[in-house]
This record gives C-alpha cells, structure tokens and sequence, in this order.
C-alpha cells in the first residue's frame, strides 16, 4: 500500500492517509526508506501514522504518543503532541528500551536532525 500511494502521491485526491503499523516486520535501512517515503508523502496529503519504530518516527513533522490509564477500573486513553525535547526523548526510548542513555539521547537527536535535514 506504502509503494501504491508514494507512487500516485501527487493525482491522489485523498486528503488524509492513515497508516497503522505499516512498518511491522521491518527494521533498520527498510524503516528508515518507509520512513522517507512516508515523509514524501506528507507533501501531497496529511499522513498519521502509527509506528513503533524510531527510523520512522523521527522522519514525522510532528509526534504524538497515545497513552492509557486505568482509573477506577476504566481505561482512558489520550493523545497528546510531544514538545521537541519529548520527542527526543520518545526516540530515544523507542532506540533504548528501558533505560534510556546518553547514547540514545545523541542517536535519537542525530536522527531527528538527519531527517530535517533531507526536508530542507
């Protein structure tokens, strides 16, 4: 679907594309081309994706986390835009795992920059 879309990026009226989970299965230099392609697709549409990767998560113009909580037995669930700095941090947990280090700070943030340079 990915491949469809980037290619009839520009005649396709569709304003909104979702895609949810699109990179399951895939990791390293094939997420970061998703992630790429999905960012080119960001300039004829609006995209919304969701991903648990950082090679795709740190291509995006902006970050949102969903979260859940439990309160008095019901699950509420919010989503909120990540300011820059917990975007950075948000990559760099999605690179670490658990505990979050220094070096995952610096990958996270050599990442999002590295995107932002090819949107330039």
């Amino acid at each position: 679907m990915l491949a469809l879309k980037t290619i009839l990026a520009e005649s396709d009226r569709v304003p909104v594309l979702i895609f949810d989970e699109v990179d399951a299965g895939v990791g390293g230099a094939v997420a970061e081309v998703m992630g790429a392609r999905l960012r080119d697709l960001s300039r004829h549409h609006q995209v919304l994706c969701v991903t648990h990767l950082p090679q795709v998560g740190s291509q995006a113009h902006a970050h949102f986390v969903v979260e859940k909580q439990v309160r008095q037995k019901r699950t509420v669930t919010h989503v909120r835009q990540l300011t820059p700095q917990e975007r950075e941090e948000e990559i760099a947990r999605m690179l670490a795992g658990v505990t979050v280090t220094k070096t995952a700070r610096a990958a996270a943030a050599e990442m999002i920059e590295s995107a932002r340079d090819r949107r330039s």
